[in-house]
């Protein structure tokens, strides 16, 4: 038995055994200027906000050029800020808040996982944030916590259903001037050597579309890959299975 332990245990080493890094742009749908993601490589993956003006085509085209879409889910924030369509919020009950996550990939052609625009408050709370699994899970998808609350219930509650769950490391642009933007960028390249595979979570500001444009090929000399979300997925579960298994080990 502790033969097999050990065994599983450096299977699953060999999937750390390159830094890899998934950048996601969300809050698109609104703006002309967000048709500037289509702009940047393929493996960058683009979370679209549901029922806004230019979702739909913005996912579209942006399939049609190899990018991975995800759902960009409304959620109730602390702060009391508006949602815009399909927004989540803790008034809903389970077959109006289902209906609405429905509509919103719906709205979004292309989507395989989602993650949550602001939701302080709402990923905050069990039972709706089951609910939101339970409703992915029906079709299959993953979710990414954006972490706007340390308090989040979204990865427990995944983890109970199977849900296949990243979390956001990293906001790249949270301050978009070229100092800051390069800080974030260097920061993510050390959290890449470090940890070996991270989530960062940027916007389709023109700064940072074009300071991306400039810099992704700094990833490829520091020997990191740029890779789509759910090419992170098998990984996490890797990581998982080793944690299980060193655990096994030390018993």
């Amino acid at each position: 038995m502790r033969l097999t332990l050990i065994f599983l245990a450096v299977f699953i080493s060999s999937f750390t055994h390159a830094a890899q890094v998934a950048i996601i742009i969300d809050d698109i749908g609104y703006r002309q200027s967000d048709e500037a993601v289509l702009t940047l490589p393929e493996n960058i993956t683009l979370s679209v906000l549901p029922h806004t003006p230019l979702g739909h085509s913005v996912a579209s085209a942006a399939h049609k050029r190899g990018h991975e879409i995800m759902v960009h889910l409304p959620m109730q924030a602390l702060n009391g800020k508006a949602l815009g369509p399909g927004g989540l919020t803790n008034t809903m009950g389970e077959s109006e808040l289902k209906q609405s996550i429905q509509s919103a990939f719906l709205s979004v052609p292309f989507a395989k996982g989602a993650n949550n625009h602001m939701g302080s408050l709402l990923t905050q709370l069990e039972e709706p944030m089951l609910w939101v699994m339970e409703s992915l899970k029906q079709q299959n998808l993953y979710f990414v916590d954006s972490m706007t609350t340390r308090f989040t219930k979204a990865g427990t509650t995944a983890d109970q259903l199977g849900i296949p769950q990243l979390k956001r490391e990293l906001f790249l642009d949270n301050d978009i001037s070229a100092a800051a933007l390069d800080r974030q960028f260097s920061k993510l390249i050390t959290l890449a050597h470090n940890q070996g595979q991270i989530v960062a979570i940027a916007h389709p500001y023109p700064e940072t579309i074009e300071f991306l444009k400039l810099n992704l090929p700094r990833l490829q000399k520091a020997g990191i890959k740029l890779v789509k979300t759910s090419e992170l997925l098998p990984y996490r579960l890797a990581s998982k299975e080793r944690l299980k298994a060193e655990e096994e080990l030390r018993l």
